[in-house]
């Protein structure tokens, strides 16, 4: 019994580390792909004199397309992977339901509203607001109505102390409708260049990142990302059932509290910085749950890792498939995720009906 669970705690680690390193060579190769050509061999040239290991130079141009314009990109990039990816894994664990998506709590909705109405009713705010560029009042208010809805969602499904989950997924379910129409009677009164704007950042934007920007993003990125990988053995005990769960000593509403909220956190700052991009926490969680099992002790950490890989393919993807345009990363995730999340329903169906 020993041996055989350290063999699968070494197979974990191995296949940890696997992730990882497809992650960076993922990550390398990306860097030399978009319109300004540069081949790998700059790519190492450039880190490493980034790092005081080479002296040899590469041109200004490529310098400054990978340093302030590529490498900021693949950077949030990752991020946003990331904390896509272990928020759907901790919450399909929460949920106890592998059909859960981070925007089941309402992040997405609430974060659209918010941006339609400032992108639409600009000049009802004042001055102070709109002299400030967009892209920096634009991910304030996505992240600001992501809080808000998330923060509605969890109250309203709250009874003396104590969250339904039941009742938690359709009071999302509610409004995220209730979004829906709010956006559509502000769009109803948007012209062209605003619908323009709201369209293009719902479909998922990564091409505006900067390290300004980064700055801040990623402080609310990693650190509820990192947060939600410490409630491991919570959600490993939370999948037995509450009621067992709470006789191994978890806190139970405390716990609920605690994924709901750093959840949100992480898939609003997301959100906020590269608009609405679906799919990636409903699709990772699946694949990783097929190499580690549901332990979440590798669920968590692997989901960070396979998030960030399959944004940055989908982003490799985006800027390749129509050059010299690009493709929001939106449309990319959709057509990887909406086949997978049919199949998902038809495997479930098939099960039941065995």
């Amino acid at each position: 019994m020993n041996l055989a669970l350290t063999y699968k705690i070494n197979k974990s680690k191995v296949i940890l580390l696997s992730l990882g390193s497809l992650l960076l060579i993922t990550f390398l190769v990306s860097l030399t792909i978009g319109a300004v050509p540069i081949n790998f061999k700059d790519v190492v040239q450039m880190i490493l004199g980034q790092i005081g290991l080479q002296s040899d130079a590469i041109s200004s141009v490529q310098q400054t397309v990978l340093t302030n314009i590529r490498l900021p990109r693949l950077v949030q990039t990752v991020l946003v992977g990331g904390a896509l990816g272990i928020s759907g894994a901790a919450l399909q664990g929460l949920f106890r339901n592998p059909l859960v998506e981070p925007s089941l709590i309402g992040v997405s909705g609430g974060a659209a509203v918010f941006v339609v109405i400032y992108i639409v009713f600009t000049n009802a705010f004042p001055s102070f607001i709109t002299n400030i560029s967009s892209a920096y009042t634009v991910p304030f208010f996505a992240f600001a109505g992501g809080l808000c809805a998330t923060l509605l969602v969890f109250k309203l499904s709250s009874t003396g102390g104590r969250t339904n989950i039941a009742v938690l997924i359709l009071t999302g379910v509610a409004i995220n409708a209730l979004t829906a129409a709010v956006i559509g009677l502000a769009i109803y009164y948007a012209d062209d260049n605003q619908l323009r704007t709201f369209t293009f950042w719902t479909l998922g934007d990564l091409g505006g990142a900067t390290w300004e920007k980064l700055k801040f993003a990623s402080v609310m990125l990693i650190t509820p990302s990192l947060a939600l990988v410490y409630f491991n053995k919570k959600l490993n005990a939370l999948a037995l059932g509450e009621a067992e769960a709470f006789h191994l000593g978890v806190n139970v509403e405390q716990t609920k509290y605690s994924i709901i909220l750093l959840s949100a956190l992480a898939v609003g700052t997301a959100v906020s910085i590269s608009g609405m991009i679906g799919f990636v926490g409903l699709i990772i969680p699946h694949m990783i749950r097929l190499l580690f099992g549901p332990n979440h002790d590798w669920l968590l950490p692997g989901s960070i890792l396979g998030g960030a890989v399959l944004l940055l393919v989908s982003d490799i993807i985006a800027r390749t498939i129509v050059v010299p345009s690009e493709l929001p990363i939106g449309i990319v995730t959709a057509l990887l995720g909406a086949p997978f999340f049919i199949w998902l329903l038809l495997s479930a169906k098939h099960k039941r009906m065995i």
